[in-house]
């Protein structure tokens, strides 16, 4: 996806909730782009996001619209509609019931896959260019369903998950990956931990903290202590999101961990890839020891025959799409 000269890219978020609008103002402040289409099955709440937000453009001057409702007097917005939204150059899919305290991901998996197939329904036919940015959990079952849907092409669908430790360095010294899912069934690849390019396990603050295991949990339980807390997580995903945009839009061919397709694993799961203006390149596969393919192997079993069932059970006719 490379959007022509003459024409600024166009963002649609999908969805105007808590992290939908955190999304949209990450971008804004970042001013990632300069025209943006907010959607979500409650126009009211939608055109009142646009509203608030449109006091923040003097930051980027922005154009932002919302479906049903005309400008506001004063502000450059305009008019969509769902079907703008599928004309979008990145679309961001955030629309979903946000997870219970105490719900498991997969139990969330019932009531947002529905969701995804009215979204992609409303907002067809999609650019054949567009890629796709899938926001609402659980992310690798809905990347899986939303693949066979959309008809788009594997690399234009994705979306990030990430975890860190502390180990009295800087953050973006470690280099750790969470790969497979992230939550209750994540696999840590702690055999390719760095720091500096030296393995993380020769670092003696590395054995001082508690255990792998535990490390691995506290990562798992970030979510829903936040859940517990507050109701729903949004800055940090719409920092990552921004981010996201941004090197899309300015090709920056930057190496992070994704939710994609895999050849090799046949399934939707995070891996490192290769981001730009074409959505997902090149897929990176760390070294793992034989436990952690091992459980990365179990996790991908369990993934393909929940999105075989899901398909089974509501069909997967493709979106229509438009090139």
């Amino acid at each position: 996806m490379t959007p022509q000269a003459s024409q600024a890219p166009k963002v649609a978020i999908i969805g105007a909730g808590i992290v939908g609008s955190a999304v949209a103002f990450a971008c804004l402040m970042r001013s990632v782009a300069s025209d943006f289409l907010i959607y979500d099955i409650d126009t009211s709440v939608a055109h009142g996001q646009v509203l608030d937000l449109e006091d923040a453009t003097f930051i980027s001057s922005a154009t932002i619209a919302s479906a049903a409702y005309p400008s506001s007097p004063g502000y450059s917005t305009t008019t969509a509609t769902a079907q703008d939204c599928g004309q979008a150059d990145i679309i961001v899919m955030t629309a979903g019931h946000r997870q219970a305290p105490g719900e498991s991901r997969d139990e969330l998996l019932h009531r947002n896959e529905l969701i995804l197939r009215d979204v992609l329904t409303k907002i067809a036919p999609i650019k054949s260019t567009a890629i796709l940015l899938m926001v609402a959990n659980p992310v690798n079952i809905l990347t899986c369903l939303a693949q066979k849907l959309s008809g788009l092409p594997p690399s234009q669908k994705t979306f990030l998950t990430s975890s860190n430790g502390d180990l009295g360095v800087a953050e973006n010294c470690v280099n750790a990956l969470v790969v497979g899912d992230h939550g209750d069934k994540q696999v840590a690849v702690w055999s390719s931990a760095t720091v500096a390019g030296q393995p993380l396990t020769t670092f003696a603050e590395f054995e001082q903290m508690n255990t792998q295991a535990e490390i691995a949990s506290a990562t798992t339980n970030r979510i829903y202590d936040i859940i517990e807390h507050k109701g729903a997580s949004a800055y940090g995903i719409a920092a990552v999101v921004s981010e996201l945009i941004l090197a899309i839009l300015a090709n920056k061919r930057i190496v992070v961990p994704l939710t994609v397709y895999s050849d090799r694993y046949d399934a939707c799961l995070s891996l490192p890839v290769m981001l730009g203006s074409r959505g997902v390149g090149q897929i990176f596969y760390p070294q793992m020891s034989t436990k952690e393919e091992q459980s990365l192997q179990e996790y991908v079993k369990a993934n393909q025959a929940i999105c075989e069932r899901y398909q089974h059970i509501r069909g997967t006719n493709s979106t229509e799409y438009e090139e």
